[in-house]
């Protein structure tokens, strides 16, 4: 299949070729004709993917239809993050081409004036994050009773970090008559009831998105807790990693994960949720320059995180979900490009490991930094043999009941295979 079988408007058809697109993606390739049709859409599929053009597109053909001075606002697309909406609204503006649709963002950490001048000039699609679409419409400064097209992104974050209430004070605003999508890379049970109630008659298109992508190595470094940061340091030290997205629990330790880096003399930054437009602007744009060549980031500010090249993914912190895995793992390994995912892996963590090896139906390789101590209790002690392979044992008189133990002695090896140096396009 080609995009060309979409038969998209001339004007979008030249944007799509522009960008160098030919063949569509699995998700792009099952979503774009049923949203073509009108219909409602549930769209799950791991990160990297091509879920933005998957939506992107059948609105654009759908917009393209009416539009000129005085245009009202006909498609609300909801986000979690600022990047994320900053990114969705970059694609719009190049797939759109000279069809004559605009759009523009709405998010939180910036001056209102400026937004408020973008909405008077009118719009046919804005991207915005919840919490500052809410304080517009307070204001009266949108109108949202002419939405044709409503899209959720990234709407596990959205559901999960507890936008709920405002996404459903959002929805007592539009339209109950319009065309509904919601597309995510992780979509546990809970809300996926969440999803299903802003939906009518939807199809579901599901394009493994609970599997991380085949070009990805997976390796697990056994490590107390205590020992990570100077884990860390010394894998960065010791091996060549181009470009490294580190994931952490908290925002907290990614500001201090990050700073201890820097004074270690490694060109990194952080991104979290305390930090303002601006400074998240000066991170992002640093690390799509080279000038960080390691981002530490949580979940939430990662979404929206659109850097081409990314070689290494780090877990500091171990994610709750299999599918939070996959979708961080999948920041590299993108566009055919091989990538590595790296997990710190403790004690309490072992039981989630597991479930992603089920998930990858392989082991993770386990690789163990020669020289460098990884703290009490990291590594399992090694398995018993079976009762039938061991050697029997002679006894003379009656059994003492002692149990004694004895060292195999064997050495620990490692070996690394850090070759990597994807580059951006």
């Amino acid at each position: 299949m080609q995009f060309n079988d979409f038969n998209f408007h001339p004007a979008i058809a030249t944007a799509i070729t522009k960008c160098g697109y030919t063949a569509p993606t699995a998700i792009q390739a099952q979503a774009i004709p049923h949203l073509l049709e009108g219909r409602d859409l549930l769209g799950l599929a791991q990160t990297g993917t091509g879920k933005t053009a998957a939506f992107v597109l059948p609105t654009l053909q759908r917009l393209q239809q009416k539009h000129g001075k005085g245009r009202q606002v006909r498609s609300l697309i909801l986000t979690p993050t600022r990047e994320l909406a900053e990114q969705i609204h970059d694609n719009i503006r190049q797939m759109a081409g000279r069809s004559g649709i605009r759009s523009c963002t709405v998010y939180g950490g910036v001056s209102k004036n400026k937004q408020l001048q973008e909405l008077r000039r009118g719009a046919d699609i804005v991207v915005a994050c919840p919490g500052r679409l809410l304080d517009h419409l307070n204001a009266r400064a949108i109108d949202l009773s002419h939405i044709e097209i409503l899209i959720l992104d990234e709407a596990d974050q959205m559901f999960d970090k507890g936008f709920l209430p405002d996404i459903r004070r959002i929805l007592g605003q539009v339209p109950q008559e319009r065309q509904s999508m919601v597309f995510s890379a992780t979509m546990p049970r809970e809300i996926r009831h969440l999803a299903e109630e802003i939906l009518t008659d939807h199809e579901t298109v599901q394009v493994d998105h609970e599997k991380p992508a085949a070009t990805i190595s997976h390796v697990q470094f056994r490590v107390a807790q205590a020992r990570k940061t100077a884990l860390l340091k010394n894998i960065l030290k010791e091996k060549e990693m181009a470009t490294t997205l580190v994931f952490t629990r908290t925002k907290f330790k990614a500001k201090n994960l990050a700073r201890q880096l820097q004074k270690a003399g490694f060109r990194a930054t952080s991104l979290q949720g305390n930090m303002s437009q601006s400074q998240r602007r000066v991170a992002m744009d640093g690390f799509r320059s080279g000038k960080f060549n390691i981002l530490v980031a949580t979940d939430i500010a990662a979404r929206g995180i659109d850097v081409s090249g990314i070689s290494h993914v780090v877990n500091y912190d171990i994610p709750d979900t299999v599918e939070a895995y996959t979708h961080r793992t999948g920041r590299t390994g993108r566009a055919e490009q091989t990538g590595e995912a790296f997990s710190f892996v403790t004690a309490a963590d072992s039981q989630l490991i597991r479930t992603v090896e089920r998930t990858l139906g392989k082991k993770i390789r386990q690789e163990i930094p020669e020289g460098f101590d990884c703290g009490p209790d990291a590594f399992p002690p090694p398995q018993r043999r079976n009762q039938a392979s061991r050697r029997p044992s002679r006894s003379y008189g009656k059994p003492s009941g002692r149990r004694t133990k004895s060292s195999s002695g064997r050495k620990r090896t490692a070996s690394f295979d850090f070759g990597l140096t994807a580059s951006a396009k």
